[in-house]
Order: C-alpha cells, then structure tokens, then sequence
C-alpha cells in the first residue's frame, strides 16, 4: 500500500507499483463504487474516504488538486491519500486532529485530469458526489444562550438577509457570517472556540459587496485550504466572491454581473475539473447565469440559459440522477414550479419537465428526506405560507409536491439531523409571523410539526449547526428586521442511562426506564425523539432486568 499527504498545495509523493492489468486501452478510467456512499446520513466526523475504480491508477496524477474533500461548513478537509488493491482503490484518511463538523455536507470532487496506469483519464466530466455527516441523539429542548445585535451602536439598519456558519479561520469551531441586505456586507463573529457556543463581536471593518444580498453558499475556489463565500446581490444583478485569508477575513470581494434581479445561488463544479463553479437564478432576467472558475477563485464573464420555469428564484446543486456529475433544481416563483436542470459534465444542462411546486417558490434545499439515496427536494413557498417536499426518483424526476402550512411570508426551508435519528428534519421561516417551525421527519420523508421559535420581528433564515461541538445540531436564528442573532443551544446530546431525553440522567429516568423495559411500544410513542439504546444500558439489544444494575450505577454518578 502507499500513501500520499493532501496538505494546502504541498503534496508528499511515495512509491507506488503500477499494473497495467484491467480493461481495454482507450476506455475513461472509471468510479465503480465508494464509500461512504452517495447521499447517506450516517458517516463518522473522522472516518475515511474510500474511491473504487476499474483499472490500477496513476497515483501520481492524484494530488490537492485533482481530489478535492470539502466539508459546507469545516471547509478543505486534509488527509492521507493511500492506494491499495493493484491501485483500483484510493481512500482518503482525514489526519489527526481533522474532523468534519456533526451534520454537515461533505463533497469529494474528482477532477478529469486524473489519469490510470494505462494512461486512460477519467471522463471530461468528471466524478462528484456528496454525503452528509452524522449528529448525536439529541434532546431537541434548546436554551437560548445569547442574543446579540448585528449593528454597531447608532447604525441604521443592516437588514439581515442570510447567514453561513464555516470555520473561517481554521480553528476547529464553526463562525458565523451575516448577509446584510442595506447595509451591503459581511459580518463576520468569531466563534470563542471554548464549548460555550458563544461567539465574540463582528470583525470591524465589515466587508462590502452588493445591494440587497441574501443566497449564499461557501467553497474553496481557490484551493488554498480555507474557506471562501459567494453571495448573490439581486439590486446589483450580481454575485460576489470572496475569498477567505484562513484568520476570519476575507480579501476583496470580486463582483461578477449576472442576470437582472439574481435571487438563487448554487455552487458546483459544472466542466469536470474539480473547482467550483457558480450559477445564480435571476427572477427579472427570468434565466440562470454561469460563471466558470479559472481555479484560482476568478470567473469568467457570466452566460446565461433558460431555467425552465417564470420568474427563476430558488435555486441548488446536487446530482438528482446519481450519475456522478452536479445538476441543479431551479424553483420558479412565477410559475411555481420546480424543475430539475441535469448537468452534461461540460458546462450545459439538460432541463426536465417542470413539476408544480406547491406554491411560489422563494427558496430551495435538497437532502435525501426519506433514506432511499436519492436526493429529494424543499421549497419555502412565500406568500402561499406553505413548505413543500418533492421526492425524487434518482433519475431527476420528482414526485408530486407535497405541502405543509407554514406562518405568513414563508421564505426559507432547511435541513438537518436535530433529533440525531439519521434523517433530515425541516426548519421553515415564516416572516411576517416572525416564526422558526420544526418539523421532525419520521425516516420515510413525512413531516410532523414539533417546536417553533419566535423573533422579536420578522424571522429571515435558521442555520442548523453544532456551533459548541459537542456533536448534536445547534441553531441560529437570524430576526430581519430587528437585526439580531439569536443562538439556540441544544440541551444534550443523549447518552446512555438518560432515558427521557432531557440531556441529562436524574430521577425523571426512572420511569421512563420502566416503560421502555416493561412495554417498549408505549416508550416509542410516549419518547418519540429517543433510541430504546438509551435504556439499553448493557447493549444486548434488549431493555430487561440486566440493565437495572448498570443503570442505577448511572444514577449514582450522577
């Protein structure tokens, strides 16, 4: 087996023997399998990344340009790179002290360039897919831990209109970037990296981009190793990038023109050679602009093509049809549809029938909702006060909208694991009611209702993170009018012997100990959000008499 180490542009070469064994020459180098797999839920923070091809590779061509692990919010992950089986198989291994953060996004793009020991390459389109990281079982009782105000004292408004939360100076704790609407910035407040949760004030001077920004999506175009943003500014009809400097700033943003009005921003890699790409949906010039990245985080002047719908608004990235390349789903407000744009591998897409969204569509998010690996659909429907689900067939068609009533103005839907179950659950944003509502996902992509938030005015986004990193999914509110961020610390995660699932192992356990024992069906439904693992403290699989013991020694201790 050998071994090469993917550090920021600095590449540790190690011998390798080559085979020239496998299929015929003049065939692309081929993905045949990887792990973890496309889509899923349930990976480890710290586990690797295992690439299967059908021929011996070129190991030298793999390197921190080629093959590319980027986590959404703990940005380029940085690992060992090995090769094993006659050199089919490559698997990334994060290096010590590396983690992913709990419940986010991760992306492993593999660039066109990367060449077999036949001297085959990979096809032009590239290989790129995606899977999400595992969060603790969880209380879901949040305490809020800090409000605070994103303007400084005697400011106007700044109207926050979006937020990110990457680790933006490379520390290991997630901070927070605010989108400023009238003030025309960036905000950045740095976690204090103690497990408090709490974050230090906003970085002065903030940095400026366009009028009336919002869509916001992190990457590392530049692949430098640290984290960068681009945003959309729809008064400006531009998108802005910038890149991150590793220490909580940013150098100056680049302005890219789009198309008029630009409410939608996705990032991908859309020609196959591992960076990412940027297209934003334009609601006035009611089309999807392109901009290619040169690799070095500069674009090119935007193209544009027909989204498929009126009044583009919505919009993200992810591969609907499994086949190894980005495509985007594009929602349509006019319209209120939401269609599916199929990436080709080479810059183009091919759009699918539109599909009635349920509303008119503000926002869109994609997760895998009912566990079967396909990646399905989310809309915020605006003024229909409505969320829908979409589920997709893992060839890029969709299911029929299923919707559920929201508050007034519904403009944001997001996703992630809250309760730690392994599936997605769904936070909606309704603004003129000033309203967070969660929705907890059964596993089969069914939602039920349980726990809103309230601004102090309008509510604009939720970000669903683990700002304490202590492994269960946190939340910040972002309030739009009343510019404030709210912090919602989640009371947990759940270990073994609390069995009511209040994050802590007292005297309330008891009883629960006794239903879960006694009559598992009724402990189910009475503790919907805990694991009958919980009371199952000798992990036989069975809550019965042999858990007594070790339980009361939990109760004890504590």
């Amino acid at each position: 087996m050998s071994h090469r180490v993917l550090a920021l542009g600095a590449i540790a070469f190690a011998a390798s023997s080559f085979s020239m064994a496998g299929p015929a020459f003049g065939q692309n180098l081929t993905v045949v399998g990887h792990s973890p797999a496309r889509h899923a839920m349930t990976p480890s923070l710290t586990g690797p990344i295992v690439i299967d091809f059908d021929r011996p590779v070129l190991t030298a061509s793999f390197n921190a340009t080629t093959f590319r692990v980027f986590g959404r919010w703990s940005g380029r992950a940085l690992g060992t790179l090995s090769f094993s089986n006659g050199d089919q198989r490559v698997t990334f291994t994060p290096l010590a002290g590396n983690r992913f953060s709990a419940g986010e996004m991760v992306f492993v793009n593999l660039s066109k360039d990367l060449t077999a020991a036949d001297a085959t390459t990979l096809r032009t389109a590239g290989y790129a897919y995606m899977y999400m990281t595992s969060s603790a079982p969880a209380t879901l009782v949040f305490n809020e831990i800090d409000e605070f105000s994103n303007r400084t004292p005697g400011e106007g408004t700044t109207r926050i209109y979006g937020a990110a939360a990457p680790d933006l100076n490379n520390d290991g704790w997630l901070d927070l970037c605010t989108v400023n609407e009238d003030s025309h910035d960036l905000r950045i407040f740095l976690n204090r990296a103690d497990g408090t949760g709490l974050f230090h004030p906003f970085l002065n001077p903030p940095l400026p981009i366009g009028v009336q920004a919002s869509p916001n999506e992190t990457a590392d175009f530049n692949n430098d190793g640290n984290t960068d943003m681009a945003v959309a500014a729809a008064l400006s009809a531009s998108a802005w990038v910038a890149l991150g400097n590793g220490d909580g700033t940013f150098s100056p943003a680049q302005s890219i023109t789009t198309g008029n009005v630009p409410h939608g921003l996705a990032v991908l890699d859309v020609d196959g050679d591992a960076d990412w790409d940027l297209c934003t949906a334009n609601t006035g010039g009611n089309n999807v602009s392109l901009s290619i990245n040169n690799g070095s985080g500069v674009f090119g002047v935007a193209t544009h093509f027909e989204g498929g719908g009126s009044g583009e608004y919505g919009l993200a990235s992810g591969d609907m049809n499994n086949d190894g390349i980005m495509d985007l789903v594009v929602g349509a407000r006019i319209s209120q549809t939401v269609i599916v744009q199929l990436g080709n591998g080479d810059g183009t897409f091919t759009g699918m029938p539109s599909v009635p969204a349920g509303g008119s569509v503000w926002m869109v998010s994609l997760g895998d909702l009912n566990g079967d690996g396909n990646l399905d659909v989310t809309t915020s429907n605006s003024f229909d006060n409505s969320g829908s689900i979409l589920l997709g067939n893992g060839a890029g068609g969709l299911a029929s909208a299923v919707v559920t009533p929201a508050g007034d103005h519904t403009v944001a839907t997001d996703l992630g694991d809250l309760d730690g179950d392994g599936d997605l659950d769904w936070v909606l944003s309704s603004f003129t009611d000033g309203e967070w509502r969660v929705h907890l996902n059964n596993g089969a992509g069914v939602m039920t209702y349980n726990q809103s938030f309230f601004a102090n005015d309008n509510s604009s986004c939720a970000t669903l993170i683990d700002f304490d990193n202590d492994g269960d999914l946190d939340i910040v509110l972002t309030d739009e009018i009343a510019d404030v961020v709210t912090l919602q610390k989640q009371k947990g995660p759940i270990s073994s012997g609390d069995v009511n699932c209040d994050g802590q192992i007292d005297g309330k356990d008891v009883s629960a100990f006794v239903v879960a024992m006694l009559s598992p069906g009724n402990y189910a439904t009475k503790y919907p959000h805990c694991l009958v693992s919980n009371a199952d403290i000798d992990s036989n699989s069975t809550v019965d008499t042999s858990d007594i013991a070790p339980f009361v020694t939990l109760l004890t201790a504590n």
